[in-house]
């Protein structure tokens, strides 16, 4: 089968970065859909084991998590799931990626493709769903304000994957006002579509402005990039026992910043419940199976923004590229072999 690949790990320029393959089709274990691809989608996590994560010796790492397509095979021990299904996942850490022409998923975190959507539009939204999902409702418990706080939240680098999803599922499921950041005008434009209730820029300090818009310190912020730049700035607007969240990796990050405000951290990765095989684990499908209801009702819209046909070495250089460069709007998404 078609697949793209690397062996050691670099910078995304190198001729062999990432590379045309071919791979043995994989054979489901008891769990397993075997699923052929139709489309993926680019997530910074991508960009970043490609840099830090080589292949085993003599092997191909596969890139690649988000994926829409259609299942071929299924293991011995599925019950949910059978040949000819349209299904919607963002895969597991722990195994080969989706940038490949047939991919293994366990069926415990699998949902049904929304119908209303094409595969391309449905290929940006797994990872940040689940992502944006757990970090609000698992973590943040953003149904529960802070004590005085306002019920507001601040989301830092909302026009990405994750707060763009994040954007639409606060407006869908809660009262909560959104305050985002985005630092270009086209990127703020997208903020406001999506429904977010204030737009300020983060290349501004963040408190001064929070305060300025006259509604209270938010009981949450939801630090999606560059959270060691910004801990100073969100630990001055945030509430006392207010709640941050982040999902990046940052170098260093000073949590006695937020010691005297008693703000409790909380981290977000969605690839827990699949890598350790959680007792929850299977709250994933279900996840995916509700955002696909929401999408069909109308609640929910796609976040692409780029759509690169097909599936090759070439294009997904090109979209690591551009997520790199922390210019991306959205999402990028790769269609077809």
């Amino acid at each position: 089968m078609k697949a793209v690949g690397y062996r050691e790990p670099g910078a995304i320029d190198r001729m062999d970065a990432l590379q045309d393959i071919e791979l043995p089709r994989p054979v489901p274990g008891p769990h397993d859909l075997l699923v052929e691809v139709a489309a993926v989608s680019v997530n910074p996590l991508d960009t970043k084991v490609r840099q830090r994560a080589g292949a085993e010796a003599g092997g191909w790492k596969v890139l690649g998590w988000d994926a829409v397509g259609r299942v071929v095979e299924v293991g011995e021990a599925v019950t949910t799931f059978k040949a000819g299904d349209e299904v919607w996942y963002a895969g597991s850490i722990a195994r080969q990626g989706s940038d490949a022409e047939f991919h293994l998923v366990d069926e415990r975190i699998v949902g049904r493709k929304p119908s209303s959507l094409s595969v391309s539009e449905a290929a940006a939204l797994p990872l940040t769903a689940i992502t944006a999902w757990e970090m609000l409702f698992d973590r943040l418990d953003v149904r529960h304000p802070a004590a005085g706080a306002a019920n507001a939240i601040l989301i830092i680098g909302a026009a990405g994957g994750v707060g763009s999803i994040a954007i639409q599922l606060l407006r869908a499921l809660t009262d909560v006002t959104i305050i985002a950041t985005a630092s270009r005008p086209e990127t703020q434009d997208w903020v406001r579509q999506l429904g977010a209730h204030h737009v300020i820029d983060h290349r501004q300090p963040l408190a001064q402005q929070v305060e300025a818009l006259g509604i209270g310190a938010p009981s949450w912020v939801f630090s999606i990039t560059q959270s060691e730049a910004h801990a100073a700035e969100a630990a001055k607007a945030i509430a006392p026992q207010g709640r941050y969240g982040l999902i990046d990796d940052p170098d260093a990050f000073d949590i006695l910043l937020f010691k005297p405000k008693a703000v409790s951290i909380h981290w977000e990765f969605m690839f827990t419940r699949a890598v350790f095989e959680t007792s929850d684990m299977g709250k994933q499908g279900q996840l995916l199976t509700e955002v696909a209801e929401m999408v069909d009702a109308g609640r929910l819209r796609t976040t692409v923004t780029e759509v690169m046909r097909p599936i090759n070495a070439a294009n997904l250089k090109a979209a690591h590229a551009k997520i790199e460069s922390g210019t991306a709007r959205g999402k990028i998404v790769l269609e077809g072999f």
